[in-house]
């Protein structure tokens, strides 16, 4: 069973949770346009969530920025670069060998072994000497994600890092994560403590590009705006791989000798097509070929929604692909109730009745129902999963009332042969490793930890291997 504080935490989140939510409903819907016709809307709280500022250095292994994608809606993401876009997870493992035999604390140091290999005890003390055999390593191979090492023109200035640079030579690329936070569609955001704590997390040990989506909630923004702008995302990811390689075509040519006048017409001819609105930080390291997308509690919803819809688009998404999805304990419900509904109908920090409700705040009145296509994946009228669907990864809690249903959800994606495997945690409630008061448990940990395995096994270019 969980424990007594987070019973006592429990009882005190339903409480103000479920105010806010009964203040919503009872709120005029068209404060800021409402009703779902609306081009902007919140995307976060600011009386709710304390947000964590951005950080474009590595002083904890991971940079962040805040960009806006979109000039019509308030649609923006936060991107978290892990420092391994420099060196290879390797090199990183025979710095922290340095650190250990330098006497640290071993107890601060991961000594486990991970898909990229193991600690090296046997390397030298000396720091400088440690880096110099890394480099001279990795100068002459190819990292786990088939890509050479070389990174000279790419280094932060002044601790902050600014990206990309057309004229520089090869850099290591990473996969690209989507990440959609939870909060039943009408509270939580990209960028609260919590939610920047786990993507850091997910992106130093799955060696993934995160993009927390800072989508449209609830009531002010009804349904289908948080999964329309989940989808634009992904558009927009598209959008950024092209402007990459017209970018990098534009720098080969500036190093051809050409004169003021031709280089002005090449600049102007790259605006043109938007090139001045590419995002550095991708353009340098993202490989959206390897996409994959992270949906926690509603969030997942909107993951399924967008694995689903780019199932669909097919080649029109061109070059991005997304090679895998991870639900964890998605926002699922019926009107026919499960035995977990049933038996935990007034379950940890979600229960039945403010599950409904925020059905209730996200849905038009018109289409509210239970088993609306977002809301219940098992209807007959949304038919069997697309056979072609990403492999989905499902992680649910034993003490959630949707546990039951996002079960029987990836029971029909293997039905048509999809690689969709359940991990479930004993004693864990419903956001058991992305609430503010659970991520540092060792549980939530070991999730995440479990999560890294799974998406490296889909990300790896040498194959499925994935040993720690």
């Amino acid at each position: 069973m969980p424990s007594i504080g987070v019973k006592l935490y429990s009882v005190f989140f339903k409480f103000m949770l479920k105010h806010r939510l009964q203040s919503r409903l009872q709120a005029p819907e068209n404060d800021t346009g409402g009703g779902g016709g609306s081009s902007f809307g919140v995307t976060s709280r600011p009386e709710e969530e304390t947000a964590a500022a951005v950080n474009p250095s590595f002083t904890d292994g991971v940079a962040t920025k805040d960009i806006h994608i979109d000039p019509i809606t308030s649609l923006s993401i936060r991107i978290f670069l892990p420092d391994t876009c420099f060196n290879s997870p390797e090199a990183v493992s025979r710095s922290r060998s340095t650190v250990l035999n330098s006497g640290s604390d071993p107890n601060q140091i991961l000594l486990r072994r991970n898909s990229y290999g193991s600690l090296n005890s046997s390397v030298s003390s000396s720091s400088g000497v440690i880096v110099k055999r890394a480099q001279n390593h990795d100068s002459f191979r190819r990292n786990s994600y088939g890509c050479s090492i070389d990174d000279g023109s790419f280094k932060p200035e002044n601790g902050i890092y600014r990206g990309y640079n057309p004229m520089g030579n090869n850099c290591r690329k990473l996969p690209v994560m989507l990440q959609f936070h939870g909060g039943g569609f009408v509270s939580g955001s990209n960028d609260s403590v919590a939610n920047d704590f786990f993507c850091r997390r997910i992106a130093k040990l799955c060696d993934v590009i995160v993009l927390a989506v800072g989508y449209r909630l609830a009531p002010e923004n009804k349904y289908p705006a948080a999964f329309e702008d989940g989808l634009k995302v992904l558009h927009w990811l598209a959008k950024q791989a092209n402007l990459a390689e017209c970018s990098k075509s534009l720098g080969s040519t500036l190093g051809g000798g050409l004169d003021v006048r031709k280089l002005d017409g090449h600049r102007h001819i790259a605006d043109a097509f938007g090139a001045s609105m590419l995002e550095p930080w991708l353009a340098a390291h993202g490989d959206p070929s390897r996409c994959v997308l992270l949906g926690v509690s509603c969030g997942g919803n909107i993951a399924d929604y967008v694995a689903r819809k780019s199932v669909e688009a097919g080649k029109l998404l061109d070059p991005v692909k997304v090679v895998a999805q991870v639900l964890m304990y998605p926002f699922f419900i019926g009107s026919v109730p499960t035995h977990s509904e049933i038996k935990l109908a007034n379950s940890y920090f979600f229960d039945k009745a403010m599950c409904v409700l925020a059905w209730k705040l996200l849905l038009p009145e018109e289409e509210f129902s239970l088993d609306h296509l977002v809301a219940n994946p098992l209807v007959p009228e949304r038919g069997p999963p697309l056979k072609k669907m990403p492999p989905t990864l499902t992680v649910v809690a034993e003490h959630d009332l949707m546990r039951d249903r996002a079960i029987a959800y990836s029971e029909e994606l293997r039905k048509v042969n999809v690689d969709a495997p359940v991990l479930e945690y004993k004693d864990a409630v419903h956001e058991f490793a992305t609430l503010d008061m659970l991520l540092k448990t060792p549980q939530a940990q070991a999730c995440a930890e479990d999560i890294a395995i799974w998406v490296k096994k889909h990300i790896s270019l040498r194959g499925h291997e994935f040993s720690y």
